[in-house]
């Protein structure tokens, strides 16, 4: 079932970031040759006019060929070359490039939105202003450290701590606990459970800790035009705050200061997504939402073979004002490709290890 739900979700993504290709590219008058989810051997296909729909066996991705995306000379100057892609205006091209993240982005606004107006769990400081259309308040776990006591005691994100009047209170208890381990009262799944932790020191500074990140939540439920504008701030920071941790990754990755051990591939994300799906419904939204922000984010990277990559190609042309040759441009974008694939072989390959070592 996480298998099944994970490329669900998954399929899903790609769709909406093709689909902002298809669309646009169908919008400026270029031809659109196939739409299709995955890679590799053909597992379905259907032509409906002049496009070919196709569902492939390997679901790790997708694509949509437009014509003369990657030029040729039929492109150039062929038949039918004043409806291919090299040949539009370059405002064009940029618009068919971008498409796919601004939809990533719209896709992640409307699943925000769904949840607020279903009602999600929110931080109480987080939302003052909507604290009268908030109900069921309780302090929640929202982030344990790997390899902490915390999470050899068990403890997971969503679970709910008892008898605590404020987070305050809960780490006031901790550090006087003095690693001498003390009980703590959780709820998950309605089912109430106690466990024995032993805090120690070095987790956080100058105080005993147990690897936890808590939080006071209250489950909020908006009119719709509230949740629409809350989706919407909300979708707004979320691509800043991965602006930001990409930029830092890759800055920090040419300073030899980077880690990627945070950095999960398709085996960790199912794992992720397995568990938003336990904690329910509005839990698989938001976080495929973030999966859709990240997906949006990462293809505007500057990197040949990403969206980003092509646009900056397409700015490139425009400066020097000529194109590109067709060859130099298809062999760079399939070499990024080629590196893009082993970067996540090789996450992929950290993933699994990480579950046989766990």
């Amino acid at each position: 079932m996480t298998i099944i739900l994970f490329l669900i979700v998954l399929a899903v993504l790609i769709f909406v970031h093709e689909l902002g290709h298809f669309i646009s590219a169908r919008m400026c008058g270029i031809r659109v040759d196939e739409f299709a989810i995955g890679f590799g051997p053909k597992l379905f296909s259907i032509k409906r006019g002049e496009t070919n729909y196709a569902l492939n066996l390997i679901p790790f991705g997708g694509y949509v060929k437009i014509f003369g995306e990657n030029p040729n000379s039929e492109s150039i100057s062929g038949p039918d070359s004043a409806r291919s892609f090299v040949n539009k205006p370059k405002w064009q091209q940029i618009i068919v490039l971008a498409a796919g993240v601004l939809f990533n982005f719209i896709f992640a606004w409307i699943l925000v939105s769904i949840a607020f107006t279903s009602g999600v769990p929110a931080s109480i400081e987080s939302y003052p202003q909507y604290e009268d259309r908030m109900t069921n308040s309780r302090i929640t776990v929202t982030y344990v450290e790997p390899g902490s006591p915390a999470e050899k005691a068990g403890l997971k994100a969503g679970d709910t701590l008892l008898e605590q009047e404020s987070v305050e209170n809960i780490q006031k208890r901790i550090n006087e606990s003095r690693g001498d381990g003390f009980n703590l009262k959780y709820i998950r799944d309605g089912i109430e459970n106690e466990i024995k932790i032993i805090a120690k020191e070095g987790i956080v500074k100058d105080r005993y800790a147990i690897g936890i990140a808590m939080d006071k939540v209250a489950t909020l439920s908006l009119p719709v035009h509230l949740s629409l504008y809350e989706g919407g701030r909300f979708t707004i920071r979320m691509v800043g705050a991965v602006a930001i941790g990409i930029y830092e990754l890759i800055s920090g990755a040419f300073q030899g200061a980077s880690s990627f051990s945070s950095v999960t591939g398709p085996v960790g994300i199912a794992g992720l997504v397995k568990d938003a799906a336990e904690l329910g419904i509005m839990y698989l939204f938001m976080f495929t939402a973030l999966i859709s922000i990240n997906l949006g984010v990462l293809n505007l990277v500057p990197f040949p073979a990403l969206d980003g990559g092509r646009i900056l190609f397409v700015f490139i042309e425009a400066i020097i004002r000529r194109p590109i040759k067709p060859t130099i441009a298809n062999s760079i974008n399939a070499i990024g490709f080629g590196l893009l694939l082993l970067l996540m072989l090789v996450v992929t390959y950290k993933d699994i290890v990480k579950i046989f070592v766990r």
